[in-house]
């Protein structure tokens, strides 16, 4: 079940219903901190990633977050969220 949920988390946060007679669906987004300034460059990606598994008939049950750094080119701190939506019935 572990293995199961690791995939679906890395399916790089595409909306989708849950698998046949499941009411759960886990997805990930990375947000990755603006090149100049501070702050997330790509918060709307996460609202956008809510917003449209709330269309297929998902709320948000739990988010989780982890932080991490970056040594490559151009650096910046990476988030990384994790999205438990429960379907609605």
């Amino acid at each position: 079940m572990i293995a199961r949920a690791q995939a679906d988390a890395v399916s790089g946060a595409q909306p989708r219903p849950a698998a046949t007679g499941a009411s759960y669906v886990v997805l990930q987004v990375v947000l990755k901190e603006k090149f100049f300034g501070s702050g997330s460059g790509n918060l709307t990606e996460l609202e956008g990633v809510i917003n449209r598994q709330a269309a297929l008939g998902y709320r948000l049950h739990t988010i989780s977050t982890s932080a991490s750094g970056s040594t490559g080119f151009g650096g910046g701190d990476r988030i990384q969220a994790t999205m438990v939506f429960e379907r609605l019935t």
